[in-house]
């Protein structure tokens, strides 16, 4: 894993969740002078809309737009240069944005955070997260996708996952814990071999002091409700809210009221409540490598 590649992405600014902190600080300031959307868009000659989507983090904010903005809240001096600052810096570029078109726009968004995110709490019923996959096994992965794209868009989507994975190569990683389902280990992708070097690859991972692996036996009753593979990222800076993230077929979801959040949180930890210990669930990984290994 290249960590000189991973050190320089720690330090890259990352525009979706400074993006998003700022819309937090202009609603927060528009409300205190008890102003909506409609009247600031009024006097600036923009639609209510159009602000709305600014605080929302849906589209970014020139630093310009921003002054005016603090000028109609009455905000000046060192806050709000802060908070032009903030602007300039959610409209620079991530590394992720250099593969363009192999990354549709609401993942490209979820890439955002993941570069930013210090805690992870992350289920997966079907197959092994990205986060934890070798090249072999992601390229077999997106190969039998129901639409797969041609072999240089699917090389390139491997590089993508690739360079994702080098936030666990960090001076200071995240601390990340995964429940995994005994079907991911057991659904083969790819050869035995492929599988093999990947379930090896997922115990070696899971001896990192900061990654916690628990698998999810067949026979646990958690299996009866079926959910969604879910993650849940958290953020170094308190005014960041913590962000669920669900995948679907065409698009994906990000959920921040307390109330989501808080009911995911629930789950995460019943599932992990359900799944197996962490040195169990290494063995239960090794023994099924080793039952791969014996098929080939």
């Amino acid at each position: 894993m290249p960590t000189q590649k991973g050190e320089a992405m720690a330090g890259t600014p990352n525009p979706t969740v400074k993006r998003k902190r700022l819309g937090i600080e202009l609603r927060r300031l528009r409300e205190e002078v008890g102003l909506t959307c409609e009247q600031v868009g009024d006097r600036l000659g923009y639609s209510g809309t159009r602000i709305s989507r600014i605080e929302t983090g849906k589209i970014s904010a020139k630093p310009g737009d921003v002054h005016e903005l603090l000028e109609v809240y009455g905000v000046t001096g060192p806050a709000a240069d802060a908070l032009v600052q903030l602007a300039r810096d959610a409209r620079k570029k991530g590394w992720w944005h250099t593969y363009g078109m192999n990354l549709p726009e609401w993942f490209s968004a979820y890439v955002g955070f993941e570069a930013e995110a210090v805690t992870f709490r992350d289920f997966q019923p079907l197959y092994i997260p990205g986060l934890l996959q070798t090249e072999d096994y992601a390229r077999a992965v997106l190969q039998v996708a129901p639409v797969p794209g041609t072999p240089e868009e699917i090389d390139r989507q491997v590089a993508v996952r690739m360079e994702r994975q080098t936030i666990l190569g960090r001076d200071n990683p995240p601390e990340l814990w995964f429940a995994i389902s005994e079907t991911a280990l057991r659904v083969r992708v790819g050869s035995p071999q492929v599988m093999r070097t990947q379930l090896e690859h997922l115990a070696q991972l899971a001896e990192r002091a900061n990654i916690t692996i628990q698998i999810l036996p067949f026979a646990t009753a958690a299996h009866v409700n079926p959910i969604t593979g879910f993650r849940i990222l958290g953020f170094p800076d308190p005014k960041d809210p913590t962000v669920v993230y669900v995948e679907h077929l065409t698009g994906a979801l990000f959920l921040e009221r307390e109330d989501e959040i808080r009911r995911y949180t629930v789950v995460f930890d019943h599932l992990r409540a359900e799944a197996l210990g962490k040195s169990a669930s290494v063995e239960l990984i090794r023994r099924i490598a080793d039952e791969m290994g014996a098929s080939l």
